[in-house]
């Protein structure tokens, strides 16, 4: 088919494409991180709050330690399985599912009746919280494009901050109410949360990297038009997009295997940093702060309604920390915030513990002054990187696994913080947070000497900065495709880019030649190219693949323009088709669990009638 006969077709034109879409997207799929935030921080409120209190029959510290740290363990189960579900339905459908469990969570926790029914229900939107804090993240990553994809991630750790300041201050107004109704409002604002996310899971699209991992090769274009050009699926730059993720995709197939166990023989340094970037966020105190903030004000001198203003003020500050980090993840790059946040966080930690040591008159307010200082090194820092480190670090192949692997580890430390906070808040006091400070100055230490800068680097290229495996790059291109500054390539705002995209982008200008780019990059980019040279080049991998399989799956080229228009104008991608399917999934779990109630009292009142039957009998025989 000619691009005449295609202009000619009657194709259903996307409703938002281009920016518009990927920032609506950003911004919509932080919802799910703002219902981790908004659960993190809510209960803190709580905890001070006099009618919650008198209706638990104030709960003891272990017993509060439980209530709090069991979201954590929901969540790390989920986590643990997210990999496995979102690579097998989807990033899109996990969020969907994801919403709707915690929103069941969140609607239990509302309505409970006593501590028990409220610990359970933490535990249910734990199974959410898990869900999408791994799924969100990867998803994110996967439509962002190289040079915006920091900035996409800061956005979307904003939204949690979001989150947890919209609890607190929740919490505030509401202690103003008498009545139970009081701590009910804030815990049900969730549920309403959870459901708007589960409904907008039915507008965003499917990652175009999930979908041409699993062949879905005429959407997977589409999506990437919507994202990169305005929806012109014909534009030269979405098609050299599609044969780059395409060709990521073979490469990894020609690997045969995605096991745990292979991924920690081959890429055993990208899965350790994704698992301690994770665990050090946790270790570095946030959540002695975040879920128990009114306690440690408490602590410092503050009383009641006055603690809570002072987690307010807070969690405003916080907010305000997470929004520099758009401007600079992507011109300083991953570490050099790393690193500047572990020393702050480090040295607010140590006075803090030593303000509550010398406990003076003027210790209550430094100690306020100190904990925003700690709280803005964390959301500058140690907040947004470690969620964008795992999935842009770990190959298509993987990515689910690690990003399972690196949430599940964060949500391992962060329930051990949970469950040990209030505890050692009475058994050691201000020695508490010299942990979490010494912890700070590790991670410096850990970052400095292990951790890569990956900013600017696609995606696709992400192998040649690692030394776990020979990186391989194509030299496809079009000669209708603008040949690119190479000049420019290597001026100082990209100076990350990877062995692979300077190669790429070079053959582009001259296909046929092959450059020697190692002495124009800064280590350690230079030796790994070197490398890459000696190496057989994916080209000659991927034809020898070919020639043993006939299937046109293993092509690099995009579909067919007939066959793009065929998906475009199908019932099938519409939002009444997506929401008529939801609706079918959530009425057949519904049903399924009445069916079963059902079963159960007809099992029982058969069982009451054999057993009255057979007392009769007895009576009968005994006369």
């Amino acid at each position: 088919m000619s691009d005449n006969d295609y202009q000619d077709l009657v194709v259903n034109d996307s409703l938002l494409v281009g920016k518009p879409l990927l920032y609506f997207t950003t911004v919509f799929v932080s919802t799910g991180v703002l219902l981790f935030g908004f659960e993190q921080g809510v209960m803190s409120g709580l905890l001070t709050n006099e009618h919650f209190k008198d209706y638990f029959a104030n709960p003891s510290s272990a017993a509060i330690g439980t209530m709090v740290a069991i979201l954590e363990v929901g969540a790390l189960i989920s986590s643990l399985l997210a990999g496995k579900i979102s690579e097998k339905i989807g990033r899109r459908r996990s969020i969907r599912y994801g919403s709707f469990i915690f929103a069941i969570g969140g609607a239990i926790q509302a309505l409970t009746p006593n501590f028990i029914v409220l610990t359970v229900a933490r535990f249910i939107s734990g199974l959410g919280v898990g869900l999408l804090t791994t799924v969100v993240p990867v998803y994110q990553s996967e439509i962002s494009p190289s040079k915006h994809r920091g900035r996409l991630a800061c956005v979307e750790f904003t939204g949690n901050i979001v989150g947890y300041a919209s609890s607190v201050w929740a919490d505030y107004f509401c202690s103003f109410i008498e009545g139970n109704m009081s701590w009910r409002i804030p815990l049900s604002i969730q549920c309403w949360i959870a459901i708007a996310l589960y409904l907008g899971s039915f507008v965003i699209v499917e990652s175009p990297r999930w979908l041409l991992n699993h062949d879905h090769d005429a959407e997977g274009i589409v999506v990437i038009a919507d994202l990169t050009t305005g929806g012109d699926v014909q534009d030269e730059r979405a098609r050299a997009e599609y044969r780059e993720i395409k060709e990521a995709v073979l490469l990894h197939r020609l690997e045969g295997e995605s096991s745990y166990r292979y991924m920690f023989k081959r890429y055993k340094r990208r899965v350790i940093i994704a698992m301690s970037s994770q665990a050090f966020a946790q270790l570095n105190g946030i959540n002695v702060i975040s879920y128990y903030a009114p306690l440690v004000f408490e602590q410092a001198g503050w009383v009641g309604r006055d603690a809570l203003l002072m987690t307010g003020y807070n969690s405003v500050i916080y907010v305000l920390s997470t929004i520099p980090p758009w401007i600079l993840v992507d011109k300083w790059g991953r570490r050099p915030i790393l690193l500047s946040g572990a020393i702050v966080m480090g040295l607010a930690l140590t006075f803090i513990s030593y303000a509550m040591y010398v406990n003076t008159e003027t210790t209550r307010h430094a100690v306020v002054i100190l904990v925003i200082i700690f709280n803005a090194g964390f959301g500058y820092s140690f907040g947004p990187i470690p969620w964008l480190y795992p999935p842009e670090i770990a190959p298509l192949s993987i990515r689910s696994k690690v990003a399972s692997l690196s949430t599940a580890s964060n949500w391992a430390f962060n329930w051990l913080v949970g469950e040990m906070t209030p505890i050692l808040q009475e058994l050691i006091t201000w020695r508490l947070y010299l942990i979490h400070s010494t912890s700070c100055f590790v991670s410096f230490f850990v970052v400095y000497l292990f951790y890569p800068e990956t900013a600017g680097v696609s995606l696709e290229d992400m192998d040649s900065i690692f030394d776990d495996r020979s990186s391989t790059f194509s030299f496809h291109g079009s000669t209708n495709y603008q040949p690119v500054d190479t000049e420019a390539q290597h001026s100082s705002d990209d100076r990350y880019l990877s062995g692979a995209a300077v190669a790429r982008q070079q053959a582009l200008v001259q296909p046929n030649t092959v450059y020697d780019t190692s002495s124009q990059l800064p280590p350690p980019l230079g030796p790994s190219l070197a490398r890459q040279k000696s190496e057989t080049s994916f080209r000659q991998q991927l034809n020898s693949f070919q020639q043993g399989h006939s299937s046109s799956q293993f092509s690099v080229e995009p579909p067919g323009l007939e066959e793009i228009a065929k998906y475009k104008n199908s019932d099938q991608n519409s939002i009444t088709t997506s929401l008529r399917r939801g609706s079918a999934t959530v009425s057949s779990i519904v049903g399924k669990v009445l069916n079963k109630k059902s079963k159960q009292d007809s099992t029982a009142g058969d069982e009451e009638d054999q057993a009255l039957t057979s007392d009769q009998e007895s009576s009968n025989s005994a006369h």
